[in-house]
């Protein structure tokens, strides 16, 4: 996700002229295929049936348009290509299910009343493609989001997208979550954030037992479990030491928390996105986990059939 403040990408989307039927860009990285085989991911512990290999894999975006697998046991990021749908909006927030089928939120970074809201684009984790699904509209109150998907409980395989609609950060008026209906795009409203956190920005994380956590751009960030029903957030963590960012993303794998921030690049110029590992088992932190991997990362999604245990 990137703050509500307009500013260009830092590169042209000149990839994002249409969906191409011709040769994909396939994966192009001196780290190998994504699907290389090296440590395989291990299936997560419980209700993992029909989870490809690929559905395990985290899957982070650039702004500049550019699609990543990422090993966080291995901290390896891996490059498949740029997005190619038929827009000329900036991907702002991504999400994964579980066929490993990306879900792209893209927006105006210059909204006008005549423009459009925001759309969610659907695209192929082993191309970088725009599927042949038709986009969904949004609204203009969840035009700009954080997702994740999360299953509907323990042991089950059926799950919702949820969203959490980002609004200006001085102003906090974040209208909260809400969320998408997988098989017809249908947008529901649940309720604000609660408590001190209501109405700040966040990115959304879930995961396969049925929970939603919540990345909050406060100072100090803070993380949270979000009840999915409500709204309500509980078991608020905040981590020192974690920059509050300007372009930021989130992703639960193996039993740990992946927080991907990069300052404003004006700020400071060239710098790129850190990784930052919090574990809440034992509550480590880690902001030194990958430092300045040589591009920002707008958006992060990992699908429900990631691990919730550490891999072996």
């Amino acid at each position: 996700m990137r703050a509500t403040l307009a500013r260009p990408l830092l590169l042209p989307l000149l990839a994002l002229a249409a969906c191409s039927d011709g040769d994909p860009a396939g994966p192009a990285s001196d780290a190998g295929d994504p699907r290389d085989g090296v440590t395989p991911v291990p299936i997560r512990d419980g209700g993992g049936r029909g989870c490809s290999e690929a559905a395990q894999l985290v899957y982070v975006l650039s702004d500049a348009n550019e699609l990543y697998s990422f090993r966080p046991n291995l901290r390896r990021f891996t490059r498949i290509g740029p997005l190619r749908c038929p827009t000329t909006l900036r991907p702002n927030s991504m999400a994964i299910d579980r066929d490993a089928v990306a879900w792209v939120n893209y927006i105006d970074p210059s909204p006008t009343p005549a423009g459009p809201p925001g759309v969610i684009y659907r695209v192929d984790t082993a191309t970088a493609a725009c599927t042949a699904a038709q986009p969904i509209a949004l609204s203009r109150e969840f035009r700009q989001l954080g997702m994740g998907f999360s299953t509907a409980g323990v042991d089950r395989t059926d799950e919702s997208l949820f969203v959490a609609g980002t609004g200006s950060a001085s102003a906090r008026n974040s209208p909260g979550l809400a969320r998408i209906d997988p098989a017809t795009g249908a947008l529901s409203p649940i309720g604000a954030f609660t408590g001190a956190l209501q109405g700040y920005n966040a990115e959304l994380t879930g995961t396969g037992d049925g929970r939603l956590y919540g990345f909050f751009t406060t100072t100090p960030v803070q993380v949270a479990q979000i009840d999915k029903a409500t709204a309500a957030v509980t078991s608020t963590r905040p981590l020192a030491g974690v920059e509050t960012p300007s372009d930021w993303a989130f992703s639960f794998w193996g039993g740990a928390f992946y927080l991907y921030t990069a300052p404003s690049a004006s700020a400071q110029p060239g710098r790129t996105s850190n990784v930052t590992l919090y574990r809440p088992s034992d509550g480590a932190v880690d902001p030194a986990y990958m430092t300045d991997v040589g591009f920002r990362i707008v958006g992060a999604g990992v699908s429900t059939c990631a691990p919730i245990a550490p891999p072996p």
